[in-house]
């Protein structure tokens, strides 16, 4: 029983710092109300996509990105006629505008 013990520690030992560096930069701001309303008003195409719309997931690479004048860090896209503002390094979606 000692033994598997130790090769569990050993592993965990070995692995913490690839599972360290896995992780991603989340953006922790809440889109000013100026990109919320840039993104409300503007009229682009709405695309269709498989699958649910949720903060947090992530948009595939058909769909096209739009950048938002004088803030950078937000983008943001229609899909399934819903607007969504989205991090554009990453394509996550951080807010659906309702």
């Amino acid at each position: 029983m000692k033994r598997h013990m130790l090769g569990g520690i050993v592993a965990a030992t070995a692995l913490w710092p690839a599972l360290a560096t896995a992780q991603t930069t989340v953006i922790e701001t809440a889109p000013p109300d100026e990109v919320v309303t840039y993104v409300q008003r503007e009229s682009v195409p709405s695309v269709r996509i498989e699958g649910d719309i949720r903060v947090g997931g992530t948009l595939p690479g058909t769909v096209e990105v739009r950048t938002i004048p004088r803030h950078e860090k937000f983008g943001y896209a229609v899909v399934d006629n819903r607007r969504v503002i989205i991090e554009p390094a990453t394509r996550r979606v951080i807010r659906i505008v309702e």
